[in-house]
């Protein structure tokens, strides 16, 4: 029996909820999933620019897990731009730091601060905020 895969930590979900390429009229492709520990990893190691195992640490892996994750992730994206695939963030196997929201009508992902008392959106003030479900 397998070992259980353990919840991968990840700051913020991604601002989007997919890509579709531009100019190409054959909708009917399947899509490429992008999972928020890959987004995450691609995130960490190029945008951010930490090495494997600084980022291994605050996602809470190992380094080779880190490294699969990683190298799992530049394969997709490099098979939907190849292929010009549509590209669309799923969950995963993440775990969100702190509760995260998202706004039915403008899209926006957020928290809110402790502070704050009102449950509205932040960018367009809706009240049709949903939780982003962990599992």
């Amino acid at each position: 029996m397998p070992r259980r895969k353990r919840l991968r930590k990840v700051v913020a979900p991604p601002g989007f909820k997919g890509y579709r390429p531009y100019g190409n009229a054959q909708h009917k492709k399947q899509f490429v999933e992008l999972l928020y520990e890959e987004y995450e990893a691609i995130k960490l190691a190029d945008y951010d620019l930490l090495n494997h195992l600084e980022a291994s640490k605050l996602m809470g892996v190992s380094r080779p897990t880190f490294a699969r994750i990683y190298e799992s992730a530049r394969r997709k994206l490099a098979h939907a731009l190849v292929e010009t695939r549509e590209i669309r963030s799923v969950f995963g196997n993440a775990q969100l730091d702190g509760t995260w929201y998202l706004c039915g009508d403008c899209h926006a992902r957020f928290t809110i601060p402790v502070q704050m008392t009102d449950h509205v959106c932040p960018i367009c003030r809706s009240l049709e905020i949903e939780i982003i479900k962990t599992k």
